[in-house]
C-alpha cells in the first residue's frame, strides 16, 4: 500500500469516527472444536491403559484394545520431493505417526474402511484376506482446511515430512492404517453433533501433541550425539541418552544390516484417552534392529532440509 493510500484510509477512519458512525466491521472466522465428547469418562474407573484389572465400559475413555502406545519418529536424509519444496526440517527428527498396539504387543490395521483415506495401503490385503481399496479422493490436507486449521497444517508440512510420496498421501496412510483401530478416534466418541472427518483432524492435533514429547534431536544432541558422516556411536549410547530424559528405553531402528540410524519409536501407558492423556512412557518391547555398535547418525542432504524455527 502506497503512503497516498495509507493517509486516505487514515482519513477515511478520522471521518467516520467525528460522525459518530459505527466503524466497519469484519466477518469472523468460527474454527470448530474437534474434540471428542467425554464426560461420560467421568464417572469411569482412572488407570493406565494396559494396567486395568477390569473390563473397559466405555472405549472412548482408553485406547482399547490398543493400549500400547507408539509415537515413532523418522531421521530421513531426502524426500525425494525437494523440487516440490518438500523439505526436512533442520535439527529435527520428523513425525512418523502414534500407533495403537495391542497390549500383548500384536496389532490392527485399517478397522475402519468407511474411514479409509490411503491411497496405497500397505498392507493392500489384511492378514483376513481383507482387501483393503486404495483411496480416491481429495486430500487430507483439505480436510484439515476444512476446519479452519492452517496452524495444524503449517506444522504437519513443517515436521510430518514423507519421503518418496506427497505429505497429505501419508498422513491419510497414518490415519486410515492407525487411527481407526484407536477406539478413542472412533466416530461414536464424537457425539450426537460429530462434523465429517472431526476425527482425522483430532488425530493429527493428538500426533502433534505427542510428537512434542520427544524431542529426539535435542535429546541426542545434549548427550553429544549429532549426524555425522564420519562419526559412529553405539546402541547402548543411543539408547542411554533417551533413557536418561524419558526414564525409558525406545526401539532404535536401523537399516544396510543395522547399521544406519532411521527411526525411533517410543512406547507407552496412557492414562486416559490418547488426544489429552498422560503418556507414561515404558521400555520398548521390540528389540531394536540396530547393530550394537558401528552405528551410523548420517548427515542429511544440505539441500533436502530447512530452516523452520
Amino acid at each position: 500500500m502506497s503512503p497516498r493510500s495509507r493517509l486516505s484510509l487514515v482519513s477515511c477512519f478520522i471521518a467516520v469516527a467525528h460522525a459518530g458512525l459505527p466503524f466497519p466491521s469484519f466477518p469472523q472466522v468460527s474454527i470448530p472444536n474437534t474434540f471428542p465428547q467425554l464426560s461420560a469418562c467421568l464417572s469411569a474407573p482412572s488407570f493406565f491403559s494396559c494396567e486395568n484389572t477390569t473390563s473397559i465400559a466405555d472405549t472412548c475413555c482408553s485406547p482399547t484394545p490398543g493400549g500400547l502406545v507408539l509415537q515413532t519418529q523418522f531421521w530421513d536424509t531426502f524426500t525425494g520431493f525437494e523440487k516440490k519444496g518438500q523439505l526436512l526440517p533442520k535439527n529435527s527428527w520428523t513425525i512418523h505417526g502414534l500407533w495403537p498396539d495391542n497390549c500383548d504387543g500384536s496389532f490392527e490395521q485399517y478397522c475402519d474402511l468407511s474411514r479409509q483415506f490411503d491411497p496405497a495401503p500397505s498392507p493392500a490385503i489384511l492378514p483376513d484376506g481383507t482387501v483393503v481399496p486404495p483411496y480416491i479422493g481429495p486430500g487430507v490436507d483439505t480436510f484439515v482446511k476444512a476446519f479452519g486449521r492452517a496452524d495444524l497444517l503449517a506444522f504437519m508440512n513443517d515436521y510430518w515430512v514423507s519421503q518418496g510420496s506427497p505429505n497429505a498421501d501419508f498422513w491419510g496412510h497414518e490415519f486410515s492404517k492407525h487411527a481407526t483401530c484407536t477406539s478413542t478416534f472412533d466416530v461414536a466418541c464424537y457425539g450426537t453433533h460429530y462434523r465429517k472427518h472431526q476425527d482425522v483432524v483430532d488425530f493429527f492435533d493428538a500426533v502433534v501433541r505427542a510428537f512434542h514429547q520427544y524431542p529426539t534431536f535435542n535429546m541426542l544432541a545434549s548427550a553429544g550425539i549429532t549426524p555425522s558422516n564420519v562419526t559412529t556411536y553405539t546402541l547402548s549410547q543411543l539408547q542411554n541418552a533417551i533413557k536418561t530424559q524419558t526414564g525409558s528405553i525406545p526401539f532404535f531402528g536401523c537399516t544396510t544390516n543395522g547399521t544406519v540410524l532411521s527411526e525411533v519409536w517410543y512406547f507407552s501407558h496412557v492414562h486416559g484417552t490418547e488426544q489429552f492423556g498422560a503418556y507414561k512412557t515404558i521400555d520398548s518391547t521390540t528389540k531394536s534392529s540396530c547393530s550394537a555398535a558401528g552405528i551410523r547418525y548420517l548427515e542429511r542432504t544440505r539441500t533436502s532440509e530447512r530452516e523452520v524455527r
